[in-house]
């Protein structure tokens, strides 16, 4: 301490002895400290141990020197710098015991840690669980009414039903899809684009996919192959689509064949579909699924065939089976009749009406009382007449005012238009023209759309049909 006094002593002498603070500067840079002479003229004593430890300041440290007050140089300013040095000197010590221990730096953490807990800890107000909610492609999907259309050599589209205006009957109708020469569209469907889509095919097996999954497409665009997006058997066509938004145990699937057989099974046992698909009903050798259709056990179920025969009966005689079950006898068929269409009937829609559309364009709306409830496995009424004609019929469908009717050709045609545009003729009847078809064009499917399209002007390209362009088609017989 009696050196670093003496140092202090020193650094006043020089600076009292330079001529101006420059030369005071310059003589405390320059190592005077370290100058033997200068020492010993001031009677400063250096221990020989500290020989090396003479002190030469750097330019800053020499100008903070000249620039401090000279009070701070007293006996009291004087202890308190000599205090502070001793405090650096214990912080430089503590902290290479720090810096030299392990167990001493954990220890620091913990005492910072508790202080932190101590000042700012509350009751938390987050709750940690396992699950952590995810953004999925779904949750990005708008939800909407989309067209599903499939074509016979398998392609499959989806677009929004808004692509198609309404049009009066008796037009040409508009390409709904592209297809080569060799193909034309065969299945026509509506449905939401987050519902799941159940395929089900004419081998009585049964797929599942996402309506936004399926690939989408404008008005006239082909599609994409159907065996890029289900792992269909060799052959295997789609020929019933349902829109499923849950599996559960009060609902029923009712299914329905060409040979005239219906199996009604709990929607819940297909809800675990393979990547490969799974057995939806079990049918006999040459016979095929023609339709399905979701029900709550007590609607009735109407089967129409090709010959213009149709039966109404309790879905409650048709007892509920496996997955993996036949089904049993629906509608007796006569000579090389088969059935075309199913449609489940509410209890309580007497006031809707029964529409029928044969190949070559024709076909009517009936109420739906002339259609008598019958026993199951009869062989039915006639719902219209298959006349030259007419040609067979197409399809069978339960319609109210507020529908629009789609139908759809062999060359990828489509018209639309409102059920309400149709007048209400009996049962036995041939019905009127729908569509004016091109030689050898044929109607292959039908479907309904539930919303309406406002607007109609009129000018789509193709004349506005009336009784007497359509042929007499307005005509009863």
């Amino acid at each position: 301490m009696k050196i670093a006094l003496d140092w202090l002593d020193a650094v006043i002498e020089l600076i009292r002895a330079a001529k101006n603070p420059e030369e005071a500067r310059q003589g405390l840079i320059a190592g005077t400290f370290a100058d033997p002479e200068w020492l010993a003229k001031f009677e400063i004593a250096v221990p020989l141990e500290m020989e090396n430890q003479r002190p030469q300041l750097s330019e800053k440290q020499a100008q903070a020197i000249l620039e401090m007050r000279l009070q701070r140089l007293t006996g009291m300013e004087r202890d308190k710098i000599l205090n502070e040095y001793g405090e650096i000197q214990q912080l430089i010590a503590r902290l290479k015991e720090i810096l030299g221990s392990e167990s001493e730096i954990y220890k620091i953490i913990i005492n910072e840690l508790n202080e932190i807990k101590a000042k700012f800890g509350d009751v938390r107000r987050t709750q940690i669980i396992d699950l952590s909610a995810e953004i999925t492609l779904e949750d990005t999907i708008v939800e909407e009414d989309m067209v599903v259309t499939i074509s016979h050599t398998g392609y499959i589209k989806r677009s929004a039903s808004s692509l198609y205006r309404a049009q009066r009957r008796g037009g040409k109708g508009k390409s709904g899809m592209k297809t080569k020469e060799e193909d034309f569209v065969e299945h026509l469907f509506v449905a939401s684009s987050k519902d799941y889509m159940m395929f089900f095919t004419d081998l009585g097996r049964v797929y599942w996919l996402k309506v936004y999954e399926i690939p989408e497409g404008g008005r006239a665009t082909r599609g994409k192959a159907i065996v890029n997006l289900l792992n269909l058997q060799a052959g295997e066509k789609i020929t019933a689509i349902l829109s499923v938004k849950e599996f559960d145990d009060e609902r029923f699937i009712m299914m329905a064949t060409r040979q005239g057989v219906v199996k009604k099974s709990p929607l819940k046992e297909y809800s675990n579909v393979r990547v490969g698909g799974i057995i939806a009903v079990n049918l006999d050798e040459g016979d095929r699924l023609i339709a399905a259709a979701l029900t709550d056990g007590k609607q009735h179920v109407l089967l129409a065939s090709k010959n213009g025969k149709s039966i109404r009966f309790a879905e409650e005689d048709a007892r509920p089976m496996g997955r993996v079950s036949r089904g049993v006898r629906g509608m007796t068929l006569e000579g090389d009749d088969v059935v075309i269409g199913m449609e489940i009937i509410k209890a309580d829609a007497e006031s809707s009406t029964i529409f029928t559309v044969t190949e070559n364009g024709y076909g009517k709306q009936t109420e739906l009382a002339e259609y008598r409830v019958q026993s199951r496995a009869g062989k039915g009424i006639i719902t219209i007449k298959t006349t030259e004609r007419n040609g067979h019929v197409v399809n069978l469908m339960q319609m109210t005012d507020i529908n629009d009717l789609m139908l759809i050709t062999d060359q990828g045609k489509i018209l639309r238009a409102s059920v309400s545009q149709f007048s209400v003729i009996g049962r036995n009847t041939q019905g009127v023209r729908l569509m004016v078809l091109e030689p050898g064009e044929r109607i292959v499917a039908v479907a309904r759309l539930a919303e309406k399209d406002e607007e109609h002007d009129g000018d789509d390209g193709y004349p506005e049909a009336t009784e007497e362009a359509a042929e007499g088609g307005a005509e009863t017989l």
